[in-house]
C-alpha cells in the first residue's frame, strides 16, 4: 500500500496502529509528544477521534491528513492513484515537498521508479 505521494503505508504506524500493538505504542507515544493526546489517553481515544489513517483511497474520515494538498490534487482533482500517473509528474510543488526530509525524498524516488517502470 502506497500513499498518493509515494510514502510507504505498509510500514506507517499511523495506518498500522488500529491492528498492530507495537505500532500503536509508537504512534500513541508520538501523539503524546506532539501534545495531541494527554497522559492517560491511548488507542481508545485514537480510535474514537479517528486519529489514524486508512490510506489515500480510503475513507476521508479516517485519513491522517484529509486536507493534504497532494491528496486533493492527485486523487480528487485528477482521479489518479498516485502522482507518478500524472502528466505533470514530477511537478515543482512535489519536488519542493520532497526536499523537506528523507522520508519525503524516498517517496519521490519511489514514484520516479514507478513512472520509469510504467514507461518501459
Amino acid at each position: 500500500m502506497m500513499a498518493a505521494c509515494g510514502l510507504d503505508c505498509g510500514t506507517c504506524e499511523i495506518r498500522l496502529a488500529p491492528t498492530d500493538p507495537a505500532a500503536a505504542r509508537i504512534f500513541v507515544d508520538w501523539l503524546k509528544q506532539q501534545g495531541r493526546l494527554a497522559e492517560g489517553e491511548g488507542m481508545p481515544e485514537v480510535m474514537e477521534r479517528k486519529m489514524y489513517c486508512t490510506g489515500c483511497l480510503g475513507d476521508r474520515d479516517t485519513h491522517w491528513a484529509a486536507d493534504c494538498w497532494i491528496l486533493a490534487c492527485c486523487v480528487d482533482r485528477h482521479g489518479l492513484t498516485n502522482c507518478s500517473e500524472c502528466g505533470s509528474f514530477p511537478c515543482d510543488r512535489l519536488v519542493e515537498w520532497s526536499g523537506q526530509n528523507d522520508g519525503y525524498a524516498a517517496a519521490l524516488a519511489r514514484l520516479k521508479e514507478l513512472r520509469a517502470a510504467a514507461h518501459e
